[in-house]
């Protein structure tokens, strides 16, 4: 059984690749929109802050890599009409897709389903759910024209089994691995593949809000798991559809 986290990627590992990324704007999502551009891909930020985006496009510039491009999109609230112009934007711009990272995601509250505020967990599902689907959805055209593309969710400890008090993430969670089941078996494009990676515990301002007492420097930092989310989107793992791994085994 291979260890994900000792994969050793070859340098251009992504070169020519269009790669878009969501929730690129810190942690996990930042760390992978560097590393996929030091590896060659063409990294396409989104995020809902655009002068956080902004920083980071001009450091993957100031690395020399391949320029990248910024799409901002509020996913909890876009409309089938904001999901066409990004279509229309990447069609314009690159003409394919070939790597999608839905990084994405919100905590919502840590507390018993008994007393969940029915707001929070419809945010949550948008966003950690309808957002995947839908742009994965909306994006196929774009896949399927790339020779091998590689869709990636993000899933999470709790997305295998709930645990008490993690309400309508662990359920948004265990829900995107179906999703990417159901894309995997569903799919007629052998070029594409669907896959979902758990980064396990790692120092990202998410992990803080869930464990405020936890000690973030015990932690792995984002940067530590890329090796796992550049094995799945480089032709290393050409193999694997349908599979969920864990960024830290």
């Amino acid at each position: 059984m291979m260890k994900y986290s000792e994969y050793q990627p070859r340098p251009d590992l992504l070169k020519d690749r269009i790669i878009l990324i969501t929730g690129a704007g810190d942690g996990i999502g930042r760390a992978a929109a560097l590393s996929y551009a030091l590896h060659g891909a063409t990294v396409v930020l989104h995020g809902r802050t655009l002068n956080k985006l902004e920083v980071i496009y001009d450091e993957i510039e100031g690395l020399g890599a391949p320029q990248p491009a910024i799409l901002p999109l509020q996913l909890s609230s876009a409309s089938p009409r904001d999901y066409e112009l990004l279509v229309d934007t990447l069609e314009r711009q690159f003409g394919r897709l070939d790597g999608i990272l839905h990084n994405a995601g919100i905590l919502g509250e840590r507390t018993e389903l008994e007393n969940y505020p029915v707001d929070v967990w419809d945010d949550v599902m948008a966003v950690n759910l309808r957002a995947p689907f839908v742009m994965t959805q909306e994006l196929m055209p774009l896949l399927k024209k790339s020779e091998h593309a590689s869709v990636v969710f993000a899933s999470s400890g709790v997305g295998r089994e709930t645990r008490e008090r993690w309400g309508a993430y662990s359920v948004s969670k265990i829900a995107i691995e179906a999703v990417s089941q159901l894309f995997a078996k569903e799919n007629t494009s052998p070029n594409i593949r669907f896959n979902c990676i758990n980064p396990g515990a790692t120092r990202t301002a998410m992990r803080a809000k869930a464990y405020p007492d936890e000690d973030p420097k015990t932690l792995p930092t984002p940067e530590n798991i890329m090796p796992a989310y550049l094995y799945l989107m480089g032709d290393d793992s050409l193999h694997m559809n349908g599979q969920s791994i864990d960024a830290q085994d």
